[in-house]
């Protein structure tokens, strides 16, 4: 396993629990790869739990939205881990703030490895939470690991769609996905040249005047005390930007109908993405399967808004499927 520096004290957006016990963890994915995670257990647990993984957005870190669902549900009596994808935040892996459809799918799978070995973890009984870009990875990790039970794709990307086709497919051409192969190839022969990866920017800074509402948003949570962080890809300089290139080959819901065990797509009635979500929905099959829009939220008010995250129907969620 890699050598990992983490840090000792809390530097979460969200403030501490006084309900859950919090610990550093790490584990390594069969990529090699060594992974940071914040393990979350209700206090005085005794028995064997109901556990969950969680990760996301694309472009957090597990100090910002994961951290905080991670917390809530151990709130909720279940174990929980909130884990940085490899590239990113405190995890390992280089070159740095690399994204992939495989390896993040994998990150999924090895946080079901670690949670299924541990002693006070049910492992008939594991789910996964993934946000925004990890929803969809969280789906394709349903869609590859049997010992998942139950899953949930919160305020959900695909981004594999999103990349290939653009938002709401506007972009949907093969001469369109030809010029972005160009240009990314060509990125490609400028960073080997120059012996390292350029990164591509996080979210916008300063924000124009004009920009769509969801940029706004996006300012809102990343770029402000409400949710900046200093390991955030999306709060800083952001991916290296040809990440993109096997996000334009590799649909990651390829295989979405044939997922056998429960899984609830979440999303906000007024997000820019929630498309994303219904359209995921809709393919899933089988009487295991919700959608659940949630009145006139937005996509980041899933990130943090304790108001409106239905947090309690996510305990109800998990604990009808996993047979709590």
């Amino acid at each position: 396993m890699e050598t990992l520096h983490l840090t000792s004290e809390w530097d979460k957006t969200f403030p501490k629990s006084n309900k859950v016990e919090h610990r550093k963890v790490t584990f390594n994915n069969r990529y090699g790869i060594t992974l940071a995670a914040d393990l979350y257990t209700p206090l005085n647990a005794s028995a064997k739990l109901p556990a969950i993984a969680v990760s996301g957005p694309f472009g957090a870190v597990k100090e910002q939205s994961s951290g905080l669902y991670a917390q809530e549900m151990a709130e909720g009596g279940f174990l929980t881990l909130a884990f940085d994808p490899s590239y990113t935040g405190e995890s390992g892996g280089g070159p740095r703030y690399v994204a992939s459809p495989d390896i993040n799918t994998e990150d999924f799978c090895a946080a079901v490895d670690f949670l299924s070995v541990q002693e006070n973890v049910d492992t008939d009984k594991i789910g996964i939470i993934g946000i925004c870009g990890w929803g969809g990875m969280a789906l394709n990790a349903a869609a590859i690991d049997t010992r998942i039970k139950a899953t949930v794709a919160s305020t959900m990307y695909d981004m594999t769609r999103v990349t290939a086709k653009g938002y709401f497919d506007a972009e949907d051409s093969a001469d369109t996905r030809y010029a972005k192969r160009v240009a990314l190839n060509a990125q490609r022969t400028t960073d080997y040249k120059s012996g390292q990866y350029a990164l591509g920017g996080g979210v916008v800074d300063p924000l124009p005047s004009d920009a769509p509402s969801f940029v706004k948003d996006y300012y809102d949570y990343y770029k402000t005390q409400r949710g900046y962080h200093k390991r955030s890809l999306n709060s800083n300089d952001g991916w290296n930007i040809t990440s993109s290139l096997s996000f334009l080959n590799m649909p990651v819901l390829q295989y979405s109908d044939e997922i056998r065990s429960a899984v609830l797509v979440m999303h906000g009635e007024k997000a820019h993405s929630c498309y994303f979500g219904k359209d995921a929905f809709a393919k899933l099959k089988g009487d295991n399967k919700e959608l659940h829009i949630i009145p006139n939220a937005v996509h980041t008010d899933l990130y943090d808004r304790k108001d409106i995250i239905p947090f309690e129907k996510l305990a109800e969620f998990f604990q009808t499927h996993m047979g709590c």
